[in-house]
């Protein structure tokens, strides 16, 4: 994990974040303002798995939710910050494989990894499925968005088999698909929406 964590911070330094910038994940804005078929879900407490530079954490604010974010990067923290202003975001300096030791609490309702699992190794996943469900509420959503392997060069991708089989104690998958709005370049994108089980 530690060069993972030389790497990303690196790339913030340097200032080659392609990750940023994209757009809010038509899954997550789903959940948040509803459609027609289902009701939005009501602001409570949310979680931003690897919040990077905090866009999906400044969305979940400015949409009720009282929102912490998580990151290793002291510098995309920094610009996370000043992006959010007033908003009531906590941004937080944390390893996600080692949350319930970050001091950042529990009962979150709405839990969002917007490309932060697909690049972890496999002991580094397991610890992340624990600690996700460490901080979870009782029937909690989680939201994974995810690049298949192979779809961008240096990310190292994560199967729906994986998935499916890592949530398998404690999660319910509710759906799972193409995220269509992340797929900008044509990589394939997936989503997975996660009910924790009581």
């Amino acid at each position: 994990m530690a060069s993972k964590h030389t790497l990303f911070r690196i790339l913030y330094r340097i200032g080659f974040t392609p990750w940023d910038g994209h757009p809010i994940a038509q899954n997550l804005r789903d959940l948040v303002e509803g459609t027609d078929g289902t009701p939005a879900l009501p602001p409570g407490t949310a979680l931003d798995l690897g919040c990077g530079t905090g866009d999906a954490s400044i969305y979940l604010a400015r949409h009720g939710w009282k929102v912490t974010g998580v990151d290793f990067v002291p510098k995309a923290l920094d610009r996370a910050r000043a992006k959010a202003a007033n908003l009531p975001v906590d941004f937080v300096q944390a390893d996600v494989t080692r949350l319930s030791r970050a001091g950042i609490g529990t009962g979150f309702s709405l839990i969002v990894d917007n490309g932060c699992l697909h690049n972890m190794s496999d002991d580094d996943r397991d610890a992340y499925v624990r600690e996700v469900g460490a901080v979870a509420a009782p029937d909690a959503r989680l939201l994974i968005v995810a690049f298949l392997p192979g779809g961008r060069f240096g990310v190292r991708g994560v199967e729906p088999a994986e998935m499916e089989r890592r949530f398998t104690s404690g999660w319910t998958l509710l759906s799972a698909g193409h995220e269509r709005e992340l797929d900008r370049d044509k990589t394939p994108v997936r989503y997975y929406l996660f009910q924790r089980r009581t």
